[in-house]
C-alpha cells in the first residue's frame, strides 16, 4: 500500500501516469524506425519510475526498470514486449489509484531481462484459457469520458456568452410587458365610440412591436448558435486515450486466449464528442472482443493458412467533415456469408427463397438482430447472440451507422459513423393517422405521394407501385393501431446502406430538436427510439431508421405500437367552479391531453402527493386556500419548485397578474379574454417541457 502520508497524492499520480503511458504506448511502434522515439520512451519510463519510487510503489519502478535496461540495448522484435509492458504498469496504475498494492510481474520481468520466463506450478504449461475474463472491463480511458479540462480564457469566454445571452433574454420581457400594455388598450378601445381609431393604432404599435421582436429574435438566436459552438467545441476530446485503451484491452485479451497480436492505432489525433465516446463505449469493447475472439484464429492455424502466427488489429478514427469514421479490423478468419444466410433461414429470420435472392450486404445486417449468432459453442467472451444488436443500438442512439464487410479467411471490418458533435437533429415531422412523428432527416432520401391503386399486397408484404419499382414499406397507421387515410405520401431512406420505406399521411415539415432516449421501461419497442419536443413545445415521438430497415417490420401489421410511446401531458385543474372546471376540463382533454379535475387546493395537495403531473391550472378565488396560497405552497416544496403552474382568474388587474407571478406562478390568465387556443399553447409548452 501507499504510505498514508502521500496518500493524498495518488490522484495527481495516476493521472500523470495514464498520460505518460498513453505517450508511451504511441511511440513504441515507431522504436525501430525512429532514434527519437527511442529516447522518447526511455524519458516516459525514467520519469514514471521515479514517480513510482517517491511514492514507493516498488513493483512499478522494477518494471519500469527492467524495461529502461532494455531499451539501453534494443534490438529487433522488443516492441510487442515493451507494450506488453505498458499494458502491466496501466494495470498497475488503476490498482494503485484503487487504493491496492499492485504485485510484482516476475514472468514479465525475466523476459525484460532475457532469462528464462516464470513457470507455473508443477513444470505444467500454463492454461491462457484459464485466466480468461468473464466480461472484460471497459479500458479506463474510455470510463474516463467524464473528465473534463478546460482552458481559463474558454471559461471565461463562456460565461461572458452566458451573460449576453441573458441580458438579451432580459430585453424579451420588456417586450412582453408592452404586449400585455397593448391587449389592455384593445380592451378598453372596444368600449370606445371609434373603435377603429383604436384598432388602427394598435395595429401601426404591433407592426413596429413586431419588427423589433423580429431583431431581438435574430440577436438572440445568433447569440445562442455561438454559445452552442463553444460548448461543442469544449466537448471534443482527442481520442488518444480511447484508442489507446481499445488496443490495450486487444492484447490483453488475446494473452488471455493465449494468442499474439499486433495492434495498429490511426487517427488519435482526430477530435469526437466526449458524450458520443461515453455512449459508444460498450460498442466499441464488443468490437474489440469480436475482433480477437471470433477474428484471430490459432497460431497453427494462421501458419497452416499462410498468415503470420501473430494477427493483426488495426483500430482507427478518421475526420469527414461533420463525421468521424471509427474502423475496427482484423485480419482473422472472417465470416462466410452463406453461412449467416443458412443461420438465417434456420433462426425463422427470412424464409429460403427470399434469402437466396439476397445481397451479400443484405445478409451480413442479420448479424446485428438480436440474438443472432454464428459461433457454435458459448463461451465467456462470445456465443450468446449479445453483441452485434448492442452496438447497432448504441450506434443509432447517437444518429450514426454501422457499415460491415467480412471475407473469409481474410478478415473483418466494421466501421462506425457518427456525428463529430452531439446537437440538435434535424427531423421530419410526420402525420401518422392523428399522431405526430419524427423521422431523422438524415437517412431520409425521397418522398412520393402514392396515387390511389398504387398500394398492393403480395406474399404476405405491403408493397407500393413507385414508376416501374414494388417498395416494401413499413404501414405506420396500421402499426399504431388507427385508420389509415387514402391518400399517403411513402418515405423512403436508407441506414447503414439498408434501404427502407414508410407510408404516412402526411410530410408536414422539418424541425430542428434535441433527441432525448427513452427510457428502457418507457420504450414501447424498438419502432421508437427517442423523444423531443417540437419548438411548439408539442412532445413527438422519434421513429428508429434502424428498425424500419428490418425485413419483420416490413411484414407486420399487428399491434399499436407506436401510440403507447408517447406519453400524454398530465395536468391537474383546480376551480372551485363546477361549470368552469368542466369547460376548462374539455378544453384541455380536446387538446389531447390527460387532464384531472378537482374543486380546491388541499384536494390538489392530495392529488399531487399520489400522482405525478406535468402542469397544474389554478383558480385564484376558492374557500379556505386560495389558488395564490397554493402556488406559493408548491413553490416552496423541493420536489414541485420546477413543476408549470397556470393561473387562471377572474381578477385582470396589472396589481393581481404581479401577485401571480410573485406567487410562482409561470403564467397568468383572465378568465373574462380567456382564449382556448392561448391556454393549451400555454399547458403544452410548459408542461411538454417538465414531462420526462
Amino acid at each position: 500500500m501507499v504510505d498514508p502520508e502521500f496518500a493524498d497524492l495518488v490522484p495527481l499520480f495516476a493521472e500523470e501516469a495514464r498520460d505518460r503511458l498513453e505517450r508511451l504506448a504511441g511511440t513504441l511502434p515507431r522504436l525501430e524506425a525512429e532514434p527519437a522515439a527511442l529516447a522518447e520512451a526511455r524519458r516516459e519510463l525514467h520519469t514514471l519510475k521515479g514517480a513510482g519510487r517517491m511514492l514507493q510503489i516498488a513493483p512499478l519502478s522494477e518494471l519500469c526498470h527492467a524495461a529502461e535496461e532494455l531499451l539501453a540495448e534494443p534490438h529487433e522484435g522488443m516492441a510487442r514486449l515493451l507494450l506488453r509492458t505498458a499494458d502491466r504498469l496501466a494495470a498497475m496504475v488503476e490498482e494503485v489509484a484503487l487504493g491496492r498494492a499492485p504485485e510484482a510481474d516476475a514472468e514479465l520481468l525475466a523476459l525484460l531481462a532475457g532469462g528464462p520466463a516464470a513457470q507455473s506450478p508443477a513444470g505444467e504449461a500454463p492454461d491462457p484459457a484459464a485466466d480468461a475474463p468473464s466480461a472484460a472491463p471497459a479500458p479506463r480511458a474510455l470510463r474516463a469520458a467524464t473528465e473534463l479540462r478546460l482552458e481559463t480564457s474558454s471559461l471565461d469566454a463562456l460565461a461572458e456568452r452566458a451573460t449576453q445571452m441573458r441580458l438579451l433574454a432580459l430585453g424579451v420581457r420588456q417586450v412582453v410587458e408592452r404586449l400585455y400594455e397593448l391587449a389592455q388598450l384593445a380592451e378598453g378601445g372596444l368600449r370606445e365610440a371609434q373603435p377603429f381609431q383604436v384598432l388602427a393604432g394598435l395595429a401601426t404599435m404591433l407592426r413596429g412591436l413586431a419588427v423589433e421582436v423580429e431583431g431581438r429574435e435574430r440577436r438572440l438566436a445568433r447569440s445562442a448558435d455561438e454559445q452552442i459552438e463553444k460548448v461543442l467545441a469544449l466537448q471534443l476530446q482527442p481520442l488518444r486515450a480511447q484508442l489507446q485503451a481499445l488496443a490495450r484491452a486487444a492484447r490483453d485479451l488475446a494473452r488471455s486466449l493465449g494468442c499474439e497480436v499486433d495492434v495498429l492505432v490511426g487517427g488519435e489525433e482526430t477530435r469526437l464528442d466526449r458524450r458520443i465516446v461515453r455512449e459508444l463505449e460498450e460498442a466499441l469493447i464488443h468490437l474489440v472482443r469480436n475482433a480477437v475472439d471470433h477474428g484471430i484464429e490459432p497460431a497453427a492455424a494462421r501458419l497452416a493458412a499462410g498468415k503470420s502466427a501473430v494477427g493483426r488489429i488495426r483500430i482507427e478514427a478518421v475526420a469527414e467533415g461533420p463525421r468521424v469514421r471509427l474502423t475496427i479490423e482484423d485480419d482473422g478468419a472472417g465470416v462466410d456469408p452463406e453461412r449467416v444466410r443458412a443461420q438465417a433461414v434456420a433462426a425463422g429470420l427470412v424464409d429460403a427463397r427470399a434469402a437466396a435472392g439476397l445481397s451479400r450486404d443484405a445478409v451480413f445486417r442479420f448479424l446485428f438482430s438480436p440474438g443472432f449468432s454464428t459461433r457454435e459453442q458459448i463461451s465467456d467472451l462470445s456465443g450468446r447472440g449479445v453483441g452485434l444488436d448492442v452496438v447497432a443500438s448504441a450506434v443509432g442512439r447517437v444518429g450514426g451507422e454501422v457499415f460491415f464487410d467480412a471475407e473469409p479467411g481474410r478478415g473483418t471490418r466494421v466501421i462506425l459513423e457518427v456525428p463529430v458533435a452531439r446537437r440538435g437533429e434535424g427531423i421530419l415531422v410526420l402525420a401518422v393517422a392523428g399522431l405526430k412523428l419524427g423521422l431523422p432527416s438524415s437517412s431520409a432520401r425521397r418522398t412520393v405521394r402514392l396515387p390511389a391503386g398504387a398500394v398492393v399486397e403480395r406474399d404476405g408484404r405491403t408493397l407500393a407501385r413507385v414508376e416501374d419499382r414494388l417498395v416494401g414499406f413499413v404501414p405506420l397507421g396500421r402499426l399504431a393501431g388507427r385508420e389509415e387515410s387514402e391518400g399517403r405520401m411513402l418515405v423512403e431512406g436508407m441506414v447503414s446502406g439498408q434501404p427502407f420505406a414508410v407510408a404516412v399521411d402526411d410530410v408536414l415539415g422539418e424541425e430542428e430538436v434535441l433527441v432525448r432516449p427513452l427510457a428502457r421501461a418507457a420504450a414501447a419497442d424498438r419502432l421508437i427510439e427517442g423523444a423531443a419536443l417540437l419548438a411548439s413545445g408539442e412532445p413527438i415521438g422519434i421513429l428508429a431508421p434502424a428498425a424500419l430497415a428490418e425485413r419483420s417490420f416490413r411484414k407486420q401489421a399487428i399491434a399499436p405500437r407506436v401510440a403507447s410511446a408517447i406519453r400524454r401531458v398530465r395536468v391537474l385543474l383546480v376551480d372551485d367552479s363546477l361549470v368552469t372546471r368542466e369547460m376548462e376540463r374539455r378544453l384541455l382533454e380536446d387538446a389531447g391531453f390527460e387532464v384531472r379535475a378537482v374543486a380546491d387546493a388541499p384536494e390538489a395537495l392530495s392529488r399531487l402527493g399520489e400522482e405525478r403531473f406535468d402542469c397544474v391550472v389554478t383558480d385564484i378565488e376558492m374557500p379556505g386556500m386560495d389558488g395564490l396560497e397554493l402556488t406559493a405552497r408548491l413553490r416552496a416544496m423541493e420536489s414541485f419548485a420546477q413543476l408549470p403552474i397556470v393561473v387562471v382568474s377572474t381578477r385582470d388587474r396589472s396589481e393581481d397578474r404581479l401577485r401571480g407571478l410573485q406567487a410562482g406562478a409561470d403564467a397568468y390568465l383572465a378568465k373574462q379574454s380567456l382564449n382556448a387556443g392561448e391556454l393549451v399553447d400555454l399547458v403544452r409548452r410548459l408542461g411538454g417541457r417538465f414531462a420526462p
